[in-house]
Order: structure tokens, then C-alpha cells, then sequence
């Protein structure tokens, strides 16, 4: 069986594809390929057949593949959803290209390399253990995982695909809803040559409630298309168009690509109806005031790391963080593979989108971190589960923010840098202390005693005279500007129930004791006049971390019924 044999894109559907996961080729350090390897898995987890955390910089993968029609015609794509760090590509002894990036997808046109019959294609992947200017995320540069760092990810960790398509085709589209007007907004690119038609449809529960079709002479363009039904422009009479995290409606898209009369490309799609906005420093969401209650989610799994073992594991923690009565995630230091996102779309989960940081700041570092930012903005865009951009987090990467000019213009340019490719979400200029130019005041704060929560966050001049972890809200020469204030990340008390030891930022010894202590900082955060949302730490264990609602392999610690009444203000420590 192939593993993780899902289609790798869900948002970009087209039907010709074929999937090279499975068994390759492998060796360390050198092209010998004398071991074999479980491809998408790193060869640090067990499931890639390895299970090695030694450190091997350069790593190698080999495998054949058929081709199987004639391509005149036609263009053959190979797809990488994710290879760390810097990945050259050779397909039969030719080089096709190079990649630098560990935590988002690339493609290669390789029509003019291949042949009928059987073909070779050859990786290489060189990962830096101790380049600290790399963007990396939670990977520790260490042996062996320490602290708040885990296991390294080297290589191939997402799926490796092949696409046909006809020379004229879709190459991408963004979908921009425009909630107010009962629009969406579409921008797309072709590939191709000479004048070609986009038609594109829209579906809502199966029933086809728009059409449109624009001629192009371009590569590019744009169209509008108003999606309201019954000839009612009033959200409450079209609700079933609308996502939120409660009623997650999804609207069906059919791209055609028509040349010379003939349709060239079909892509299937979809978007989400709704608006995320910021009106007198209250956070909505389609124009209503909306409480986030998040988790702060690693995205790591025992047997494979940062590669989900299979899909259902991506449906598995949504399920259990909605049943614990949580309506989205804070995923922290990891680009998440697109289904993921597809599944949050589908389920209702909010998702703050963050980058893996580096911690060393260089010319090298911002070029690095800012050319792979945009590759990831560009990629998840349309997912309508993506609420928040994070490019930095605690001062990572720019250590001293503080007081440095440099550093504050590179997180200011981060947040205008995003901004300028997404107008419709807000941007945080660096989450947990030391904000520049953001747009949400985010806090973290592991103060485990009520009372003391309760003191800080009573009110505005006591929220920002307050130093959780000995620092401030606003770098030098920086200042509120109104802006909702959000508990980012707070909590994280550690309870062993698996063989997992390790640590957490308070201790529980009981069922009894965890749900009590849970209590204590929720609650607290809850009755602030002034917060609006938060994002506790964390769903899962991590390795030595044991400060999570569920264990590694997605145990509940305590029953989910009483996080959840606890999230939900109806519960005490007398019940």
C-alpha cells in the first residue's frame, strides 16, 4: 500500500495524477543508495523504515517511474509538497531544478526530460543541523531533542507527485470572498499560448448558483462574481453560503480552461464565504465580535515527526480539540501540509498560520525567511480556516527587537510584506511581547495563580505595564494603538499519563489536580475585561513536553467533557 495516497493538493483538484510515495532508494551523504526508505517519512521517524537521529546533512533518494502516454501536447509536472531544507532534482542524469525552503510545496515541468517507458528521477537534500540563520521551526540543532526543541526533519517529509496537464492550463487562482457585497473575487493565472476562455462555476450543496466565463488574451486577469441567492442581498436569508467554525458551508468551484473550442484543463475547488475584520479594536468575523479559543498545536506525531502518519490523524485532532470545546489552533513554528487546512476548512477549525523561525538575524536570514513567507501566502491563500498571519514569534530570529531599528523594520516589513499580498486577514508583527507594527496585541504568559492573571489582565494600563517573561508589549518607539488584545500562549501544565516524561510550566498530580489547575488559568483569562480570545498550550505532548490535553498518541488526559465546560465558563472546582 502506498502510504499518505490522499491527493496532496484538495483545494487545486484536477483528475491525472499519480502518486510517488512509497518505497526509494536512500543513502546518506553520498549517491550509493544503499538503504531503503518509506517516502513521505523523514529518516529520523520509524515510519520512514530507518529511525536513525544521527546527524547527516545530505541525504540522497532514487526511484523510477513510468510514462506511460504520448505527451505532445501535454505538460508532465512533478510535485514536492515539502523537502528540508535545499533539494536539487535530477531526472534521468538531467538537472531540473533546485529548491530552497523546508516547509513549503515546489514543482518542475519535466516534459522535455522524460521518455516513454521507465525514467529515473534522483534527489538530493542538504539540511544544515547547526545553521541557525535557516528557518527551522522546533527542530532542535542538537543531537537529541532538549528543552522546547524536538527531533529534526531531514529531507522528503510531504507527498512527491506527478501531474499531466494540456499545455493550456489553469496555473493558479485566488478566490477573495467579498462578504459585504455578496461577491467573491477571482484572480487567476494561464499557462499556455494564444487566446483561451476561463469558465468558472460555482455550487452550494450540490445546486449550481453561478456561472461566469471571461475570455483571456493574457496570462492573467481578474472577474467578480456575485454569489447571493434568492435575489436577497442579506446574509441571514443566505446562511447556508456562510463559514464560520459552527456552520463551516464551503462553496464548490469548477474551473474550465477552454482552447479552440475544446476544454484544455478542469480544476475543482472551493472557498469559504466570510470576513475576518478589526472594527473598534474588537476582532469579528463576518462582522460580528468572535472569541477565539484556541490550542497551540506543534504538529508532531510520535512515529513520524512532522508528517502526519496518515490523513484520518489530521481529522483525529481537529475532532478532539472541537470535542474539548476548542474552535481552532495556533499552529506554531510549522507550515501545515494542505490537508490539514483542507480538513479545517471541511470541519469548522480556525487556523493562525505561523512560520518556522530561525534564530540568528542576517542579511541571509531575512532573505531566506521572507522569499519563503511568500511562497507560503501565495500557496494557502484561499483556505478559509486561515484567520491570522504570524511570521515571527518571542523575538526569534530578531533577538534584539527590543532596542534594534534593524530588527524592528524587518518584523514592520514582514507585516506590510503580507499585507501586500493579503489585505483580508490581519497580521501579527511578532507574537507573545516586543510588537511592532501589529494588529493584534498578543500576550504569553505562564503565570499558573489566578489571581495574579486576574491582576494583570483587569485592565488596559495593568495589561501593558505587564513583562511576562521579564519583557514588553511594544519594542522601543512602539505603542498600542487599540488594537484586541489575545491571550496567545498561557497554560501549558504538564501531567504524565504515558511513559513520556518530561516537563511543563506547572505540575498537575491527579486528574483532579490537572482539571483544577486548567480551571485556574482559563477561568482567569475568561473573566478579563480586556481579552478577547486565547490559545492554551498545548493539544499534545511533544516529546519531553508533557503539557498537553492529550498525550502523544492523542489520549485524552482528563475527560474532554470537563475542558470543555471549563472553556465554556459552566464549570467549578466544587462540581
Amino acid at each position: 500500500m502506498i502510504p499518505r495516497n490522499e491527493y496532496p493538493r484538495p483545494q487545486f483538484v484536477r483528475e491525472n495524477w499519480t502518486n510517488l510515495n512509497g518505497e526509494w532508494e536512500f543513502s546518506f551523504d553520498n549517491d550509493t543508495f544503499d538503504k531503503r526508505i518509506i517516502v513521505p517519512f523523514a529518516y529520523q521517524t520509524r515510519l520512514s523504515g530507518i529511525n536513525i537521529q544521527d546527524y547527516h546533512d545530505t541525504v540522497w533518494y532514487r526511484r523510477n517511474f513510468n510514462v506511460d502516454e504520448d505527451l505532445s501536447g501535454k505538460r508532465l509536472i512533478l510535485h514536492f509538497g515539502a523537502v528540508d531544507y535545499e533539494c536539487d532534482v535530477w531526472i534521468n542524469g538531467e538537472h531540473v531544478t533546485n529548491h530552497v525552503g523546508g516547509h513549503t510545496s515546489f514543482e518542475a515541468d519535466i516534459t522535455e526530460f522524460v521518455k516513454i517507458g521507465s525514467n529515473e528521477i534522483k534527489v538530493r537534500a542538504k539540511d544544515d543541523s547547526f545553521d541557525l540563520e535557516m528557518p527551522r521551526g522546533k527542530q532542535y540543532w542538537g543531537e537529541r531533542s532538549k528543552s522546547i526543541f524536538y527531533t529534526r526533519t531531514t529531507g522528503i517529509w510531504q507527498t512527491v507527485w506527478l501531474e499531466t496537464v494540456n499545455e493550456n492550463h489553469l496555473a493558479r487562482v485566488w478566490m477573495t470572498p467579498d462578504f459585504d457585497n455578496f461577491a467573491v473575487e477571482i484572480e487567476y493565472e494561464l499557462n499556455g499560448d494564444g487566446e483561451a476562455e476561463l469558465e468558472t462555476t460555482l455550487f452550494a450543496n450540490g445546486e449550481e448558483i453561478a456561472r461566469h466565463i471571461v475570455a483571456s488574451a493574457g496570462k492573467n486577469g481578474g472577474f467578480t462574481i456575485n454569489v447571493a441567492q434568492r435575489g436577497n442581498k442579506n446574509w441571514e436569508f443566505n446562511e447556508d453560503l456562510v463559514w464560520t467554525p459552527e456552520r463551516p458551508n464551503l462553496i464548490d468551484v469548477v474551473f474550465k480552461v477552454i482552447h479552440g473550442g475544446k476544454v484544455t484543463d478542469t480544476v475543482k475547488s472551493y472557498f469559504g464565504m466570510r470576513k475576518v475584520s478589526i472594527e473598534g479594536g474588537r476582532f469579528m468575523l463576518n462582522n460580528r465580535p468572535y472569541y477565539q479559543k484556541l490550542l497551540l498545536d506543534q504538529g508532531y506525531w510520535e512515529e513520524s515527526l512532522l508528517t502526519a502518519p496518515n490523513d484520518e490523524a489530521f481529522v483525529t485532532d481537529i475532532r478532539l480539540a472541537k470535542e474539548m470545546g476548542f474552535n481552532g489552533v495556533r499552529k506554531h513554528q510549522k507550515i501545515e501540509d494542505p490537508r490539514f487546512l483542507y480538513h479545517a476548512d471541511k470541519m469548522g477549525f480556525i487556523v493562525w498560520a505561523e512560520f518556522p523561525a530561525a534564530y540568528k538575524y542576517s542579511r541571509k536570514y531575512v532573505r531566506r525567511i521572507t522569499d519563503e513567507w511568500i511562497e507560503e501566502i501565495f500557496r494557502d491563500y484561499n483556505h478559509p480556516c486561515i484567520l491570522v498571519w504570524t511570521p515571527l514569534n518571542e523575538s526569534w530570529g530578531v533577538p534584539n527587537i527590543m532596542n534594534k531599528k534593524d530588527e524592528q523594520s524587518h518584523s514592520a516589513a514582514m507585516v506590510y510584506i503580507t499585507k501586500s499580498l493579503d489585505g483580508t486577514r490581519p497580521v501579527i508583527s511578532n507574537d507573545g511581547w516586543e510588537h511592532t507594527c501589529t494588529d493584534i496585541l498578543t500576550i504569553h504568559d505562564y503565570e499558573h495563580r489566578k489571581q495574579v492573571l486576574k491582576y494583570r489582565y483587569k485592565s488596559l494600563e495593568s495589561t501593558l505595564e505587564a513583562m511576562p517573561a521579564g519583557r514588553k508589549m511594544f519594542a522601543q518607539g512602539w505603542e498600542y494603538q487599540g488594537q484586541p488584545i489575545m491571550m496567545t500562549e498561557f497554560g501549558g501544565i504538564s501531567y504524565q499519563k504515558s511513559d513520556w516524561e518530561g516537563w511543563g510550566y506547572s505540575n498537575a498530580t491527579s486528574d483532579d489536580d490537572f482539571a483544577k489547575r486548567y480551571h485556574a488559568v482559563v477561568s482567569a483569562i475568561l473573566e478579563s475585561p480586556l481579552i478577547q480570545g486565547f490559545c492554551y498550550t498545548q493539544i499534545t505532548d511533544v516529546e519531553q513536553e508533557i503539557n498537553g490535553l492529550l498525550t502523544y498518541d492523542r489520549k485524552p488526559k482528563i475527560d474532554p467533557a470537563i475542558i470543555r465546560a471549563i472553556n465554556n465558563g459552566t464549570w467549578t472546582p466544587e462540581d
